[in-house]
């Protein structure tokens, strides 16, 4: 099953609760909320605070991305602000597997993710031990970028690693996917499609929605 993770990121700040409604009406399956620093990342998006009062309208599973320098010391908060799935990025921290134990210590379930410089074979040690993986398919910052397509070839090795070794971790895809796009995404072996400009800028963002499942 295809499962379609629209991001807050391309959405309106003004209006992310209506944002929310719209993915939950348009039959998303999760929320995809980017948090950045200005440091990790150049843009400085939204915090704990934000996701805690979006967490009061929606049961949609909050799958919160920290694009962030020192992820250890935002755990807890995102914790208590409801978040389900909480992804750090390998690049971010050298204790990498520490701050994956407090994570899943915290009741959430954790993820790693890479930008697209960084070799998927690093995560070899880390895959028995999350429930989710994030490939970065565009430099990490920005929405509306143009999909990295090399960038496939971790998707493809990581689908084949977990059916190898029998792991269970979703492989997630973020970066340029649209109708044009996800098709290939999928055939490399994603299972869940992050997507914000496709959605947000759509006439009919459940059609869009949609699409992008059936690839």
């Amino acid at each position: 099953m295809v499962l379609v993770a629209p991001s807050l990121l391309s959405a309106d700040f003004g209006c992310l609760a209506d944002a929310v409604r719209k993915i939950e009406q348009g039959g998303g399956d999760w929320v995809h909320l980017d948090i950045m620093d200005g440091s990790f990342v150049p843009p400085i998006s939204f915090g704990a605070q934000m996701v805690a009062s979006l967490r009061k309208i929606t049961r949609l599973p909050f799958d919160v991305h920290l694009m962030v320098n020192h992820p250890q010391t935002m755990v807890e908060d995102f914790a208590a602000a409801g978040a389900d799935y909480l992804t750090i990025h390998y690049e971010s921290t050298v204790h990498v597997h520490r701050v994956l134990s407090e994570i899943r210590k915290r009741g959430l379930k954790p993820g790693i993710s890479i930008v697209p410089s960084t070799p998927v074979q690093l995560l070899t040690e880390l895959l028995p031990v999350v429930d989710l993986v994030l490939v970065m398919s565009v430099d990490p910052g920005f929405g509306g970028q143009t999909l990295i397509e090399q960038t496939l070839e971790k998707v493809a090795y990581l689908s084949s690693r977990k059916r190898k070794n029998g792991l269970s971790y979703l492989i997630e895809v973020d970066g340029g996917i649209n109708r044009e796009t996800c098709r290939k995404v999928l055939q490399a072996g994603a299972e869940v499609l992050v997507a914000g400009s496709a959605v947000f800028n759509a006439v009919d963002p459940a059609r869009e929605i949609g699409k992008l499942r059936c690839g």
